[in-house]
């Protein structure tokens, strides 16, 4: 994406050379709505009335609502941008929210200030960036580009410096797995996947590893193989590893990585299978966020394993019944090829446990039984009890709405296969999340902190933009594990 200039700006409201001025507005508990804190000067050019104005237009005060005033030579800025924060004490979600939807406005705009900053930094400028996001490599005509610089209304000061280069990292993180979840799996497919994450690894001075389906092979890599080796296009497995400055802690960080998902011999019904291109969010997502705990020099070591297949039909497809020997050692029998995303992941967590960190956090369009208890945007989060609530609870407050899920011990014995170790799947519908969840604990060290993150419904809007979320992949939970990273290296 073209990402917009950001800096601070300390200037006057009357004296903002710039396009277009964002004021905030926030809705009253007895009824109507104010101005949010930072818009005093600009409601003083406009002798007070800025409120009775934004009103005559139909102004609410309402989330996301975006109100557009000419100012008539009342400021420089020729035209003020009210958005709504909803109710009263904007969170920094609702900030956010709000600098999503006023960057979506500004398309074509040259230069804004924005006042949403007074309110709440780092919210604004990630609302901003990702609001700003576009995705229009394939477009001939990609129309007005993003707003092209955005000023925010803060001191200059140290802090705030170093808000806007954290923010901006994240948001510039979030966009990376946006970019790479875009992208058609005609271009992104697991060779060039690879390619790609080692670009950025490379760039990040990451240490990089990339094993072929040869060394896959030679390894014992059996879900990846099984899953990968039934198209033309074959598996791959990635490792990028961070060591920062007095790392204290280390983090295994493991996403599934299918570049598109035909459910294999189980076939998918047609309806919406385009969608399946989305089936990497959590290999692009734990790809963003090594990278990012590279830039923001994070004092921890960070470890992504990323296990990338293409599940598709064809003669060298593995089928309902198989057996697969998987990395470690233990066997699964296949029931059903659309549960693939557990089997490649199953070899990957064994290979992050190796490296005996402190922490591991997988993430994966896991399972459809996660929209089904969750709905599109709520994360479901398993795992050892006191880590996944962490991560639930970081979760919400950066405003990716994770949710603690528990682990069942009566499902496991569902799992229990007449032939080998384990299933792929139950024989039945019930806590399809979760016995997803409790086949892969089958594959986590004894005794290790670890969260899983399915992210099935969230990392995919198939609907319209709403705040900073754009169509398509939406990144999630790139910002959830750049908050557990920074958790862990200050609380350890």
């Amino acid at each position: 994406m073209t990402a917009p200039k950001l800096a601070l700006s300390e200037q006057a409201a009357a004296d903002i050379t710039a396009d277009v001025v964002v004021v905030g507005t926030v809705q009253q508990d007895g009824g109507g709505f104010a101005l949010a804190p930072g818009a005093d000067a600009v409601d003083a050019a406009f002798d007070g009335s800025l409120v009775d104005i934004l009103t005559s237009l139909g102004a609410s005060g309402k989330a996301e609502e975006v109100v557009k005033v000419p100012t008539l030579g009342k400021l420089k800025a020729g035209v003020v941008l009210a958005v709504g924060l909803g109710k009263q004490d904007p969170t920094p979600e609702q900030v956010r929210r709000a600098a999503g939807a006023s960057a979506r406005a500004l398309t074509g705009v040259k230069r804004a200030c924005t006042l949403l900053s007074q309110v709440d930094l780092q919210a604004a400028i990630e609302g901003t960036v990702l609001g700003a996001y576009n995705f229009t490599e394939y477009k001939s005509d990609a129309g007005d580009g993003p707003v092209g610089r955005v000023d925010f209304a803060a001191e200059n000061s140290k802090e705030n410096k170093a808000t806007l280069k954290a923010a901006t990292a994240i948001a510039e993180a979030v966009a990376t797995a946006r970019d790479l979840i875009n992208t058609p799996p005609n271009d992104l497919f697991p060779a060039s996947f690879a390619d790609r994450a080692v670009k950025l690894g490379e760039a990040a001075g990451l240490t990089v590893e990339v094993l072929d389906e040869k060394a896959l092979r030679r390894g014992g890599f059996g879900g990846i193989l099984g899953v990968g080796t039934g198209s033309s296009r074959l598996p791959r497995l990635v490792r990028l590893s961070y060591k920062g400055p007095r790392a204290s802690k280390k983090v295994a960080l493991v996403g599934k990585g299918i570049t598109f998902d035909t459910g294999g011999i189980s076939l998918k019904p047609p309806a919406s299978m385009e969608e399946m291109t989305s089936d990497m969010s959590g290999a692009a997502a734990v790809v963003a966020s090594v990278v990012l705990a590279a830039k923001l020099k994070y004092p921890l070591e960070v470890i992504a394993t990323v296990p990338i297949a293409e599940n598709m039909p064809s003669g060298t497809s593995y089928r309902p019944g198989d057996v697969l020997t998987m990395y470690g050692g233990k066997t699964v029998e296949v029931l059903n090829t659309d549960a693939e995303g557990r089997l490649i992941l199953a070899d990957a967590i064994v290979r992050a446990g190796e490296d005996n960190p402190d922490y591991l956090i997988e993430t994966a369009t896991l399972t459809g039984a996660q929209l089904v208890a969750l709905g599109k945007r709520t994360a479901g989060v398993m795992g050892s009890d006191g880590f996944r609530d962490r991560v639930a609870r970081i979760g919400q407050a950066v405003g990716e709405n994770a949710w603690a899920m528990p682990l069942p011990e009566e499902l496991r014995g569902d799992l229990d296969s007449r032939i080998a170790d384990l299933a792929n799947v139950t024989g039945h519908r019930w806590g399809g999340m979760l016995a997803a969840g409790l086949f892969l604990k089958e594959f986590v060290p004894a005794d290790l902190e670890w969260a899983h993150i399915d992210v099935a419904g969230p990392a995919y809007n198939s609907g319209g933009a709403h705040g900073y979320t754009a169509r398509g992949g939406t990144g999630v939970p790139v910002r959830t594990i750049a908050a557990v990273l920074a958790d862990i290296a200050e609380n350890g």
